[in-house]
């Protein structure tokens, strides 16, 4: 049978996976009447509560007597490491792109990506019936996006459909009859080449995904480049220098049928495959023949530009809620992540109990934290720092760029350059991109946009859109101011009480409720002024004989402000951390000793005076 490979790329919420969807229920990988999820593919937990792909997925469907296997990708810049694999294993895109939206950054980065690999995309217009929609100019932003990133005469000769993932349509043509989706299909088997492989050679693929499965074990993904595998056939592992990792066989040959896989006898070149067997292979390994020569070329993914300090849990309430606080076992399970995600590095803190953890940004970094938290760890978290370099040729201090794009109420505009601008941001484009919206695009330090979304979407009445993306390294800015106001610090260990609270709340922005477990050196709230101020959350009134005349009942409480885990990470500051476990998110200082604190703020006070 003919294979043909292919991967979806698009931004984050253009309709991947909702197409992904349609394209399986249109070939018939679904049984009659087979009750099937919405967004099939997103079958993490978190990708269904967030509604956005995290890992990739990779399916297939046959369309006249032709598998096509396919490859649903993120569309979160933060897991660009992600789709940077996945282009290793196919021999076409669908580059999927918003009527409405049209090309935003994260199309741009996986766009970049697809072409540098000398792939020939077929161009999509998804959603034509939004009402806001605007497919033509869209056509036209996509041409331009092409030759800006250097695409090839026959590269930008690309052909184009138009469609709607969500009721299962793509035509040549806006007047066509929006049926279904077979000229999706027949594009992908006229445009997108068959896989140039050997199949004579020794058995070769590189692993570009890993999976834990708890009956087969380490689970490798790829796609065969050369030669035929079968059950049980022994093979090595090659690192990329051509050291010889280990040697096993392959126990299990997994293909993809559909949403599952499915044990096969034998596999050939070109198939994207999974196999099992093999307890220390990785990504991005060759796993060959015994007589293979030689690794295969992996891509080089882009380095991380984001670093955090994950800790142990320390605090007072430490224990209480996760089963899992030591640091062998925090340490066992970074490195366990760091192995499957090529975009992530885990490297010994200089602090005891310490490990530090780079990737691509706050959400990435963020996904992980809250998966380890649902797996029973208790961990605390520091800030997040960006990762600077010096500049090859003259040795100066760079740092980290991001592109930024923002969509944005024609009100608003003015306090959101100004916002931008204060985080050292420089404008480079303004104008309108319809409905009343006005898009501006930035080139910011990664630092500027630390803590900034949460600050974003209340100067803009939660109506504006932000999207970033890595644009490469640039000279150091220099100081960038932070967070302005202090922080309410409790000064007692025990349990939030009612009274005390009335009367802290005048002096900020409350994070906790009665009845919630407090300690010494836990932040309670954020302060209206500059300065931290110590307040006593456990204080209870003082009982008398005298009856008050209906006072206590106006001791009404504003709702105290809740933060997720990816606002509480950033908003931090350098002295303080995210205590994260399974039952709470709780934010605290660094040192919970008021004269430890004092100590340490004379410490940084006379570094920076030096």
């Amino acid at each position: 049978m003919q294979i043909r490979n292919v991967a979806i790329i698009a931004h984050v919420d253009h309709g991947k996976t909702t197409l992904v969807d349609k394209l399986l229920s249109q070939s018939g990988a679904f049984r009659d009447h087979q009750q099937v999820a919405e967004r099939a593919l997103d079958r993490n937990d978190l990708e269904k509560e967030r509604g956005i792909t995290i890992l990739a997925k990779c399916t297939s469907v046959v369309w006249n007597d032709v598998r096509i296997n396919i490859v649903d990708t993120p569309g979160h810049a933060d897991f660009g490491g992600e789709v940077e694999r996945i282009l290793n294993m196919v021999d076409g895109a669908i580059v999927l792109v918003d009527a409405a939206e049209g090309p935003l950054p994260q199309t741009k980065f996986v766009v970049g990506k697809a072409l540098a690999r000398g792939l020939h995309p077929i161009v999509v217009v998804n959603k034509v019936d939004r009402q806001d929609a605007r497919p033509d100019e869209v056509h036209e932003e996509v041409f331009d996006l092409f030759a800006a990133l250097g695409a090839s005469d026959s590269q930008l000769d690309f052909p184009t459909l138009f469609a709607s993932g969500r009721n299962g349509w793509a035509d040549d043509s806006l007047e066509g009859p929006r049926q279904d989706l077979s000229a999706l299909f027949n594009l992908v088997v006229s445009h997108v080449p068959p896989p140039k492989v050997n199949p004579d050679a020794p058995f070769a693929m590189v692993a570009s995904i890993l999976e834990y499965d708890s009956y087969l074990g380490r689970v490798l993904t790829g796609r065969v480049e050369q030669g035929a595998a079968r059950v049980n056939m022994p093979v090595k592992v090659l690192r990329q220098d051509g050291s010889v990792v280990e040697t096993g066989r392959l126990t299990k040959l997994l293909s993809f049928r559909g949403l599952e896989r499915v044990p096969v006898d034998e596999v050939q070149a070109g198939d994207i495959i999974a196999v099992a067997g093999l307890s220390d292979g990785t990504i991005p390994d060759t796993i060959g023949a015994p007589d293979l020569a030689g690794p295969l070329e992996a891509i080089p993914v882009d380095p991380p530009t984001l670093a955090m300090t994950f800790r142990i849990n320390d605090g007072p309430l430490a224990g209480r809620e996760g089963k899992k606080v030591t640091s062998r076992q925090i340490r066992e399970r970074l490195f366990r992540e760091a192995e499957g995600n090529v975009a992530i590095r885990v490297s010994d803190s200089n602090e005891t109990d310490a490990f530090e953890v780079a990737g691509r940004g706050e959400l990435q970094l963020g996904v992980l934290i809250e998966q380890m938290r649902r797996e029973g760890f208790e961990l605390t978290i520091g800030r997040p720092r960006v990762l600077t370099r010096k500049d090859p040729d003259t040795g100066e201090r760079q740092e980290p760029m991001e592109e930024v794009l923002v969509d944005v109420d024609e009100p608003y505009t003015g306090v959101v350059v100004e916002k931008l601008s204060r985080r050292k941001g420089e404008m480079s484009d303004m104008r309108p991109s319809g409905g009343g919206k006005i898009r501006l695009t930035f080139s910011i330090p990664s630092r500027g946009l630390i803590g900034y979304h949460g600050e974003f979407l209340t100067d803009t009445r939660g109506t504006g859109i932000m999207n970033r993306l890595f644009a490469g390294y640039g000279p150091w800015k220099g100081p960038i101011e932070g967070r302005r106001n202090g922080s309410l610090i409790s000064t007692e260990p025990g349990e939030a009480v009612h009274y005390a609270l009335f009367y802290i709340q005048e002096r900020g922005t409350m994070f906790v409720s009665p009845g919630e477990k407090v300690y010494q050196g836990m932040i309670l709230g954020e302060h209206s002024r500059e300065s931290d101020l110590e307040v006593n959350p456990i204080k209870e009134k003082k009982l008398t004989n005298i009856r008050a005349a209906g006072k206590d009942d106006a001791m009404l409480l504003i709702p105290p402000r809740k933060m997720s885990l990816e606002q509480a990470i950033s908003y931090v500051e350098d002295d303080e951390l995210v205590e994260v476990t399974p039952g709470a998110i709780r934010l605290r200082k660094r040192y919970l000793d008021p004269h430890e604190r004092k100590r340490y703020e004379r410490r940084v006070d006379a570094e920076a005076a030096a």
